[in-house]
């Protein structure tokens, strides 16, 4: 099968609930295995995703790009992700790009136990300081809610950064400041209506030049067993729903059942759905095989390692 990706870059989502570091290490062996261009690691209930990259070094030299999709903001500090970003850039030989957001009020709220008082305006305040950190300059911003005066002695390239961003001013700010978004569940149609235009925006505002980047995230499932994946995609789904901004993007998709973004059939079903992606203006694909069964699991690794090696 000829292999143009879409002029997409494609990416493995390495997982949100890795046990050890050997499971990262055998995520990351398919991604190279397979031919994937990045790999990626959320921050969930598992390994943290930048120690865990770290950890892998240069381990897996084939993959181009590996990052994180995405670490929260909230219950952390800019110098000390600074810190962590550096030593994982360090250690991965420059391939390290930061992903990251302000996870959910619910999350911030019940499971940290911080406010989620104008998370805007903290991201704001947060990236005024991060961004001197990684470009290896001085950090000296007191804002409201984020101060930071520092500067750190890592040996490293600069780190870009993904913001996860489904609001206008959220969008406008990382197409304007950032190297573009990172998307949880949020289809074509959202990404070309309302996605790409404010990320342009931003860029346009400040003069920049070039594209940001939009990586969405797609969960695939190549089987016969339509039902089965289904009822999985519906389990999945209905976590994101439970956020307002997720369930806000299913509106704008014009979805009644948000598990629809799931892409579930054979391989040129889920190539078709891909494609969709790429004309809606997304520059990255990050694919999570999203299987209810181990056969199913297995044949759709084997179908993206066909496609993309």
């Amino acid at each position: 099968m000829t292999n143009d990706r879409f002029g997409m870059r494609w990416g493995s989502a390495g997982g949100t609930a890795l046990a050890s570091i050997d499971e990262a290490r055998a995520a990351a062996r398919f991604a190279e295995q397979a031919g994937f261009d990045s790999f990626w690691i959320s921050h969930a209930t598992g390994v943290d995703p930048i120690v865990a990259l770290a950890c892998l070094g240069n381990d897996f030299p084939g993959i181009g790009e590996v990052g994180t999709s995405v670490v929260p903001l909230y219950g952390r500090h800019p110098v000390g992700l600074a810190q962590l970003a550096r030593t994982a850039q360090n250690a991965v030989g420059w391939r390290f790009t930061l992903g990251v957001g302000t996870a959910s009020k619910r999350h911030v709220e019940d499971a940290l136990g911080l406010s989620w008082d104008k998370p805007f305006s903290y991201t704001r305040e947060f990236m005024a300081a991060l961004l001197p950190l990684l470009a290896d300059e001085q950090a000296a911003t007191d804002g409201e809610q984020v101060s930071a005066h520092a500067k750190l002695a890592i040996k490293a390239q600069a780190t870009p950064i993904l913001l996860a961003a489904l609001g206008p001013r959220m969008l406008r700010f990382a197409g304007g400041r950032l190297a573009g978004t990172t998307l949880g569940q949020c289809g074509p149609r959202t990404i070309s209506s309302h996605i790409l235009p404010h990320l342009q925006a931003g860029a346009k505002a400040v003069g920049r030049d070039g594209s940001p980047r939009i990586m969405a995230l797609v969960r695939i499932c190549v089987t016969d067993d339509f039902a089965g994946a289904k009822t999985l995609a519906r389990e999945i789904s209905a976590q994101y729903q439970s956020n307002p901004s997720y369930a806000n993007a299913t509106k704008h998709e014009g979805l009644d059942d948000a598990s629809d973004l799931h892409l579930i059939g054979s391989w040129g079903q889920v190539l078709d759905g891909l494609a969709e992606y790429a004309e809606a203006g997304a520059t990255d694909l990050r694919i999570e095989v999203s299987a209810h069964d181990e056969k199913s699991r297995e044949r759709t690794r084997v179908a993206l390692a066909d496609y993309l090696s």
